[in-house]
Parts: structure tokens; sequence; C-alpha cells
């Protein structure tokens, strides 16, 4: 059973023996971390999501993990309560019972998705990675330079995560995009080995925190000690989708086994710095989550046509290869005793 000190998780709900996960009103990216730290995935079996009676508010980070963890449990032992509020049909919508196997009360109201947001959807291969971030398209109202640009960068986001979990189910994508706010919400889960046991044949993270960290870091590869990684997997997917976060001053949050990494947001009046380590930005690292055998990624992107936007991708490339050359450097003055 897991807690966070300071909670009162009685008045949130009332743990059995099963998985259990509640959501509120208050499930945004910045939350995100609250809301993990009373989940309870102490018994993989079961899974029952509750919700509040008035209406709820979920990142598709949130949705993606839930759905995650409906995978785990199978679909046949994973209920959510019946009193859902009507701001449920958010659920149903995004395609949440569809992983479950209580049945949804909000036929009525299904909406077009076309520009506005992509259901939950399981990614275990090429062609279905290619599919999503083809229909990511629309959500990123952009131009046809920049949208090229987003569809590699969360291209390689995917494929990044389906590797690290080395697990056969691949892994399970959301996306909405908010009109008001210019703003597109992605969430991205897998069910695998987690980044520690991903990383740890290689570089021997001693922690789920520093494998999340080394996670972050341009040029760290799961499948090559080589400092660039190489042609298929240059380590460059979590670090580039963080430092798009850190530029449009949005959250970027990642969760994997008991620890997570928050990005927080930082102050307008200064203009951001990309950094290769992700502990040098402002950022809440937390270790006293609930153990997850796999990845959690959550993040925003405003797509405001700002000065910094316009020059964002130069600015990553550019850190991207001198932490390259730094790190070669670095190695190439190791003394050899072979």
């Amino acid at each position: 059973m897991f807690g966070r000190t300071g909670i009162d998780i009685n008045t949130l709900y009332r743990y059995t023996v099963n998985m259990k996960l509640k959501f509120t009103n208050n499930c945004n990216l910045r939350n995100l971390d609250h809301f993990l730290s009373v989940v309870d995935i102490s018994d993989p079996s079961k899974l029952e999501i509750l919700t509040d009676t008035r209406w709820i508010n979920v990142h598709p980070a949130g949705l993606a993990f839930a759905a995650a963890l409906a995978e785990i449990a199978g679909k046949s032992n994973s209920t959510i309560d019946e009193n859902t509020s009507k701001s449920g049909a958010y659920l149903d919508r995004m395609g949440l019972y569809n992983f479950l196997s209580t049945p949804s009360p909000f036929n009525a109201w299904q909406t077009e998705s076309a520009g506005r947001f992509i259901p939950l959807t399981i990614i275990k291969t090429q062609d279905e990675q290619t599919r999503f971030v083809t229909e990511m398209t629309p959500l990123l109202h952009l131009d046809k330079e920049r949208s090229t640009a987003f569809r590699y960068v969360l291209g390689e986001l995917i494929r990044n995560v389906i590797e690290h979990s080395a697990s056969s189910r691949g892994a399970i994508v959301v996306a909405q995009y908010y009109t008001r706010k210019n703003k597109i919400s992605i969430g991205i889960c897998d069910i695998g080995i987690g980044l520690k046991s991903s990383l740890g044949h290689l570089h021997n993270p001693s922690s789920d925190l520093k494998a999340i960290r080394l996670a972050l870091m341009p040029g760290i590869s799961g499948t090559t000690l080589r400092t660039d990684g190489n042609a298929q997997n240059a380590g460059a997917g979590l670090f580039i989708v963080k430092s798009i976060a850190r530029i449009t001053r949005d959250y970027f949050f990642i969760y994997s086994g008991n620890s997570s990494y928050k990005l927080k947001k930082h102050d307008a009046r200064h203009s951001p710095r990309i950094n290769a380590d992700p502990f040098s930005d402002p950022h809440i690292a937390n270790e006293n989550l609930p153990d997850f055998k796999g990845t959690l990624i959550g993040l925003d992107i405003t797509l405001d046509e700002t000065a910094e936007f316009s020059s964002l991708f130069e600015g990553i490339k550019e850190v991207y290869s001198r932490a390259i050359r730094e790190r070669r450097k670095r190695e190439y003055r190791k003394p050899n005793f072979i």
C-alpha cells in the first residue's frame, strides 16, 4: 500500500486489495505526481477506477496510465464506478471504456475527433506508429515545415518508449488539442520493464530517479554504449520533447519505477536555456511513488508562433551536438588499460 506523507488518503478513497485510482477535477500535468502518489498498484489482478461525482479534469497522461493498468489487469477485471458525472463523457470519447468491462453510459456524446484529439491507441508496430504520428498533423495547427519537425520528434519519442519498454504490448498513446490555449497535450505509457532495467545492463543506474536523469540526457541509449547511440536510437527523443516544453514554458512529466521528474515552467521574464542535464532545469523530483514497472510520459506544448518557438529546433540541435562532443572528449581522455 502506498501513500504520500501529508495527504489524507481517506478523503480520496478507501484502499482495497486491488489496483485503484481516482480521477478528480485536478488531474492535470502540474499535479500529476500528487495524483499518482495515492494510486494503489499493489495487486495487479484487478483495477477499480473511481471518479469525482461532480466533475473531472484528466490530462491525457492520466488516461494513458489508467489504460495501461487496465491492460495489466485485463479488460474483464477492470471497472469504473457507475456514478461518473456528466464530464465523464470525456473518458468515453477518449476511448477509456474500451479498456474496461463497465459499459459506457455516454454513447450519445460522440463527437468528431479530427483536429481535436486522438483517442487512446495501442502502438506496437512501426506502421501503427507512423499512422498515429500522421493523425497528429491536424492537431498541431502548424505550417508544413513545423508540422514535419514535430511529427519527427513525436515519432522518435514513441519509438524510444517502445524500445526501452522491451515489451510486446507496445505503448498506449493519446493526444488532445485545446483551442483556447492553442496547446496540445500528449500522454504515452508502456507496461514494460521500466527505465532502470532498460538502462541497467549498460549504464547501471543505482536508482529509478538516476535512470530517468540518464534517459533525459542527449546521447544516452539503452542499446549501445556509443556516446551518440546508433543510427536507430541516439537517445534523443526524451531530450527533445523536454527541451520543447522548456522553450514553450510548459510542463513535462516522466514517471518510472518509484520516481518521477517534472519540468517546471520558467520565469517569463527570462529567456529559457536548453540544458543537456535535466537536473539543471527547474524541476521537481519525487522518489516516493508507487513502484510502477513501466514508463509514463506527459507533455504539454503551446503552439504560439513566438521568436523562441521559431528558433526552437536550431537550439536543440546545437545543445545536442555540443553534449555529444563533450562526452566524446571525456571518454577519449580516459586511460585505456587494455
